[in-house]
């Protein structure tokens, strides 16, 4: 089986594991975290090209933060897409406001910039954009509609670190950026998350609201959660860090290589960059004018491990029904048309050729 991700272990990674195993600090609950923790964040910072990292232990962990610390609850409206994984729209509800849900585009998947628009009411408090399979979210866009109803931004940049907009790092755009290393994701450590920012203050108070809003000394004066980054994860985040190009590089490479195979192909639309925008490739998502599901079946059973992201729209779950009858046109055909193939940096030129001649065999046998 071709798998559609998959996290690149290597020896260096199961050593410094095994040093935090021998050293018996598996956690560290001071305000600053543990060295590791702390070389981590000043790595990440640097990479994405902002002031401040804050390690946490997953990613919807640092949106939860994040939420908290705009002071984000109850009465309050956020704006996210509905085509996107739930956890955007969990941390909304686990804070009491209400998601706002938001038509896409259907060139990058991301948020429709007139539909947001149209959603905006005196309620709204935030903007969580998604910036979705790694492709960025239109930041002009969102940004300026931000500042033109005092609203802060939130990227949901799970899936596009290494990704640009304008020469500007996804994650550097907004207040804050909220990042996940998921087992899947471009570096990984099992979980693990991190938000970043260029605002003193809410760094500050970010730091407090991981660790149960506990400074030098017990008397919290925000509300915290135990949201801090185990030691095993920040030693194998570390290490991920320092191979993050040479990743970023060959995802390039392979999506590169698997365009070109797939060019000129009937009934299927390949993904793209826009113009200004540096795309990571986490996923290389295709959308098929019909008939997906059979031409999906096809490639799993041929071994090529393509997935659809997202079959269910946020909106249409039976948890999000009773937050209104949502009419997004453009989420709902991308649900039923869009799919996901393998171009992950362990690769080879031989795969992604496997990979594209079953797409093209099964197409002719569907579709043509």
């Amino acid at each position: 089986m071709i798998a559609i991700n998959k996290p690149l272990i290597g020896e260096e990674e199961k050593e410094e594991v095994m040093k935090v195993l021998s050293s018996g600090k598996l956690t560290d609950s001071s305000f600053d975290g543990s060295s590791t923790v702390r070389e981590f964040e000043k790595n990440l910072a640097k990479f994405v090209g902002v002031k401040h990292a804050i390690a946490v232990n997953s990613g919807t962990s640092a949106l939860l933060a994040s939420l908290i610390a705009l002071d984000i609850s109850y009465g309050d409206e956020v704006l996210i897409p509905s085509f996107t994984f739930i956890a955007t729209a969990n941390i909304v509800l686990a804070r009491g406001a209400r998601p706002v849900f938001v038509d896409i585009n259907l060139e990058d998947y991301t948020m429709d910039i007139n539909d947001l628009e149209r959603k905006i009411t005196s309620r709204s408090k935030a903007i969580i954009p998604v910036h979705l399979y790694g492709h960025p979210s239109n930041m002009d866009g969102i940004i300026k509609l931000a500042k033109e109803h005092d609203l802060f931004v939130i990227e949901d940049a799970a899936q596009s670190l290494g990704s640009s907009y304008k020469d500007n790092k996804t994650g550097s755009i907004g207040n804050l950026g909220c990042f996940s290393f998921y087992s899947t994701k471009v570096i990984t450590c099992g979980e693990g998350g991190a938000i970043t920012t260029n605002d003193d203050d809410l760094y500050i108070k970010l730091k407090k609201i991981r660790n149960h809003g506990i400074t030098a000394y017990y008397n919290p004066d925000v509300l915290g959660l135990n949201l801090r980054m185990p030691e095993m994860e920040a030693a194998l985040i570390n290490v991920q860090m320092k191979k993050i190009e040479s990743f970023l590089e060959k995802r390039r490479k392979n999506a590169k290589i698997l365009s070109e195979y797939l060019e000129g192909l009937k009934g299927i639309n390949l993904p793209k960059e826009k113009k200004g925008c540096v795309h990571n490739w986490y996923l290389y998502t295709i959308s098929l004018e019909k008939n997906r599901d059979a031409i999906l079946k096809i490639l799993n059973d041929k071994g090529i491990g393509a997935t659809v992201y997202y079959r269910i729209p946020i909106h249409k779950t039976e948890l999000y029904k009773k937050f209104g009858d949502y009419k997004l046109p453009k989420t709902v055909w991308a649900s039923e048309h869009v799919m996901s193939l393998p171009v992950h940096p362990e690769l080879t030129e031989q795969d992604i050729s496997n990979v594209a001649s079953s797409v093209r065999d099964a197409i002719k046998l569907i579709i043509e």
